[in-house]
């Protein structure tokens, strides 16, 4: 661009015109905001899990923290949640998940897609993986966040293993040819989770979150038929729901918020110093997988530009 401003220059005599020091001046203008427009470079953000509502909980946050600098986050549940109700399911409870997943995004600034596949039967099967390949490929995903395949639920062991085998697939042109494949594999991460067999969570990455929680449990809530009524019936705790609208969003974050633990806090020290890391009361962690690109520390710093903030 700088040398076709130069030639520009020079075809249209524009040295007898102006100064070497404006035309300097037009240069440096010119060189400063590309630099700008190079580190304004908007990241595109996937967070994958098995129902509406577990993108939610595993990296809302985060993902508030991206969309509030301009980033592109979307969110994408592979089953409908047709199965996650007591009283209600089927075509209808998938109808009210929709609407509920729909408001979240909203709620959260990010894009929500809810595939069409039955809830409680996720199967790591070729045509759930064409669907995340393209979905990861149309996104020109930098990061792809995920669960660890280890999990009470069958559903969410299947949606960790449908990440990874997508994971390298991205790239290879003859596999879902119908959508361009990246050039570049994204880093994949998987969600914090409190299981510890076969293998802990290891924390490689943490997010301090505290000054957005509030939001993402406002966002959260969006979930009612989750959050209210589903998760509470089938801990026995269905009776104890508040009844109004801001009980009950202190009711869902005081649930769901975890204690920072010894090694998230280590985590948080190594990214935000040992005064802020020591200071945040509410994290997000993640783990990198050994499946994508593999990022070091300065890599890990530009896709987590909230960071160190």
């Amino acid at each position: 661009m700088v040398t076709n401003l130069l030639k520009f220059l020079k075809n249209r005599n524009i040295k007898k015109t102006f100064s070497m020091k404006t035309t300097l001046f037009i240069l440096f203008a010119l060189f400063t905001g590309l630099v700008v427009a190079a580190q304004e470079k908007k990241l595109n953000i996937v967070v994958i899990g098995a129902h509406p509502d577990d993108c939610d909980l595993d990296a809302g946050g985060t993902a508030i923290l991206y969309a509030q600098m301009g980033h592109n986050v979307m969110f994408v549940s592979l089953t409908n949640g047709d199965a996650g109700h007591y009283n209600t399911g089927g075509g209808a409870l998938a109808k009210i998940r929709m609407a509920e997943a729909e408001e979240a995004g909203k709620r959260f600034g990010v894009k929500y897609v809810v595939l069409d596949n039955h809830d409680g039967e996720l199967m790591p099967n070729l045509n759930v993986r064409l669907q995340v390949i393209r979905l990861i490929r149309q996104w020109n995903a930098d990061v792809v966040i995920g669960p660890r395949p280890y999990d009470y639920h069958p559903d969410h062991r299947n949606t960790a293993i449908i990440v990874q085998d997508a994971a390298y697939l991205v790239i290879v042109p003859n596999v879902a040819p119908d959508v361009p494949p990246l050039k570049v594999n994204p880093v994949f991460l998987y969600s914090q989770d409190r299981f510890k067999k076969p293998l802990p969570f290891s924390p490689d990455i943490a997010v301090d979150i505290t000054a957005v929680n509030d939001k993402k449990f406002y966002a959260i809530t969006a979930h009612k038929s989750q959050v209210f009524e589903w998760l509470p019936w089938t801990s026995g705790s269905l009776d104890k729901v508040p009844k109004g609208d801001k009980e009950r969003i202190e009711w869902v974050e005081k649930r769901y918020t975890q204690p920072v633990t010894a090694q998230e806090r280590e985590s948080l020290v190594k990214w935000y110093g040992k005064e802020k890391g020591d200071a945040v009361k509410t994290v997000e962690t993640f783990e990198i997988c050994e499946y994508g690109k593999q990022p070091d520390d300065d890599l890990v710093r530009k896709l987590f530009p909230m960071i160190g903030k």
